[in-house]
């Protein structure tokens, strides 16, 4: 069984894939608490589901791409057993995991978007440093940035861990009402460096607090 905060159809809002078509699984419980975190609400336990109940729920919506995000999923023994599962029934997984914990028994079939803490989060203590041995080419890297600070801690250990040639799609977002999205790229194009800019779709697109979406 996994503790489950929802299951809902949506638009990707982030990574290499905003914009498509996806079905969410989000799981319960995180053992981080990031200062600008936006899903608090997985902070409670959810609802007990079986992993057959959430493959049919999957099924049903219809989507061939599914986010598996949380909370923090890697949190949940059982997210494992559910991922290989998904893998095989032939749906494209994305996993976003706060990198905290280790990603070693993470299917090689699903697209890992490592998010790693800046000190702004008030978590980058907690990072597995480990998780980048284990990144593949299709694997995604991301940053969420409060200030300056947080921009230059991020440059250097992107250049530090050689992240470019690591993984296809290095991500870099503005916190949430912290860091202008302006601001951003403005740092990102007087030092050429060749990431992703990451904004949070889904929070123009619809209320900031709204849930489901």
């Amino acid at each position: 069984m996994l503790y489950i905060t929802e299951i809902f159809e949506s638009i990707q809002g982030e990574t290499s894939k905003a914009g498509l078509m996806t079905s969410f699984v989000r799981l319960s419980g995180c053992p981080l608490r990031c200062r600008w975190c936006d899903s608090t609400y997985t902070y409670e336990k959810g609802k007990p589901w079986s992993i057959e109940e959430i493959s049919e729920k999957l099924t049903n919506l219809g989507w061939k791409h599914v986010c598996v995000t949380g909370g923090e999923p890697l949190a949940q023994c059982a997210s494992i057993e559910l991922l290989q599962r998904l893998v095989d029934e032939g749906f494209l997984i994305s996993l976003e995991t706060s990198g905290a914990l280790t990603t070693k028994e993470v299917p090689k079939e699903v697209k890992i978007i490592l998010d790693i803490k800046c000190p702004g989060s008030g978590m980058s203590d907690k990072n597995d440093w480990g998780n980048i041995t284990l990144l593949r080419q299709s694997d995604e890297v991301k940053f969420v940035l409060a200030d300056r600070k947080d921009y230059d801690w991020a440059k250097k250990n992107i250049l530090q861990y050689s992240l470019f040639s690591k993984v296809d799609n290095v991500l870099l977002s503005p916190a949430w009402r912290l860091l202008s999205p302006e601001k951003l790229v403005a740092w990102m194009v007087e030092d050429k460096l060749p990431a992703r800019l990451n904004l949070q779709n889904h929070r123009y697109i619809w209320d900031p607090t709204k849930r489901g979406v």
